[in-house]
């Protein structure tokens, strides 16, 4: 019976250093393709969702780095890694929320109107179709390894899937109904989305650190 559990914890593991792995690799092609579409298009909002979404490879990267290098230091040393890649993590959210913020009244207030966005368009549905899933899968991991931290960026995945039905709404209004003002105000939407997960970052909520550790050790050691 002992065994049985811990190679279904070693599965588990497995299962959720995959899911890090894509959510690594999707996140970088949205990035890049949200970035690059937004500046050709003008688009606060796109180019918004793709800086969000280089964030949310960073914290892919590091959670990564936690399921697969467990052992390199003593625990305390890694989770003062873990707490400083936190603070990182949390000021480059805000710094993302006060570069949307500015960038958003500005064109509110100078009538500055974005092109059309197709690719956007497709970039924010795939988006939005593959994200929930992911998040799915993830807390299906988590339950298994009792494992906060993952948890937690379960929940990271959901907070994309939410910026992109907020990217798909505006630039679909602007270019169903040329709105001009809709890509602004969907950004404008994001800010205290991501500035929320900055500031639980920066404070260490819902990290989960110590649990990730934990849960690890136990993966490895337990009979």
């Amino acid at each position: 019976m002992a065994t049985s559990a811990f190679d279904a914890r070693q599965t588990a593991l497995t299962r959720g250093r995959r899911l890090e792995y894509v959510t690594v690799g999707w996140n970088s092609l949205e990035a890049i393709a949200s970035i690059i579409a937004g500046v050709l298009a003008g688009s606060i909002a796109l180019v918004g969702f793709g800086l969000d979404s280089v964030i949310e490879t960073s914290s892919g990267a590091a959670m990564l780095w936690r399921l697969r290098h467990r052992h390199e230091r003593d625990a305390a040393s890694r989770e003062r890694a873990e707490r400083i890649a936190l603070r990182i993590i949390g000021g480059s959210f805000l710094a993302l929320a006060l570069y949307v913020a500015v960038d958003a009244a500005h064109s509110l207030w100078t009538r500055e109107a974005p092109h059309e966005s197709i690719p956007g368009i497709v970039i924010a549905a795939l988006s939005l179709a593959v994200m929930p899933l992911l998040a799915r899968a993830k807390r299906r991991v988590a339950r298994t390894l009792n494992s906060n931290a993952l948890h937690a960026d379960s929940r990271q995945t959901d907070l994309c899937a939410y910026l992109s039905a907020i990217l798909l709404g505006g630039l679909i209004l602007h270019a169903a109904f040329g709105w001009w003002w809709a890509d602004p105000v969907a950004g404008l939407i994001m800010v205290p989305i991501i500035a929320r997960e900055g500031v639980q970052a920066l404070r260490g909520e819902g990290c989960g650190c110590e649990e990730v550790v934990t849960d690890a050790h136990c993966s490895d050691g337990c009979k």
